[in-house]
């Protein structure tokens, strides 16, 4: 993982869960981290728990966790909470950062009064923040997920020699 700042969830990161629901579990810790205009950049392979996480999210946050599915074909839900809602970003299926501004996708990672997560965001890195939040989960065997602070490396080394 890069370095970045101090960590933004002390005591909770890194983790190993054991299954969906400690996933979903540890994404309501997370929850009493972040407010609006927090901008989430959650890395990791498909089915690596990404939109299990948001589900802890948007449960501890008052909103309808049975709501929250991945929106890989829609690429945006909006979930309502309790506080600011949550915008929940897939940007898998987009080929170039030009194609999630073509969508307005650019303002969700200005807009101050929500708070949004994005699953895949090594596909639009240029455009986002150095302040952005950023969490890798990874395989760790079984139903097993390692969370952590951070962009994979990887990752890290490639949005340096382009931004």
């Amino acid at each position: 993982m890069s370095a970045s700042a101090a960590p933004r969830f002390p005591g909770l990161l890194p983790a190993t869960t054991e299954g969906p629901e400690a996933t979903e579990a540890l994404g309501r810790m997370l929850a009493a981290s972040l407010g609006a205009a927090d901008v989430l950049a959650l890395y990791g392979d498909l089915g690596a728990g990404k939109t299990q996480l948001v589900r802890g999210l948007v449960a501890a946050l008052g909103g309808d966790p049975g709501a929250v599915s991945s929106p890989t074909f829609t690429l945006v839900h909006t979930y309502l909470t309790a506080g600011p809602p949550l915008v929940h970003i897939d940007a898998y299926r987009l080929d170039h950062p030009d194609d999630f501004r073509r969508i307005g996708g650019d303002e969700f990672l200005e807009d101050d009064a929500v708070i949004t997560v994005i699953e895949w965001p090594e596909r639009i890195q240029p455009l986002l923040s150095p302040d952005t939040l950023s969490l890798t989960l990874t395989h760790a065997g079984g139903d097993r997920r390692h969370i952590q602070e951070g962009v994979p490396e990887h990752q890290a080394s490639s949005s340096q020699a382009t931004g």
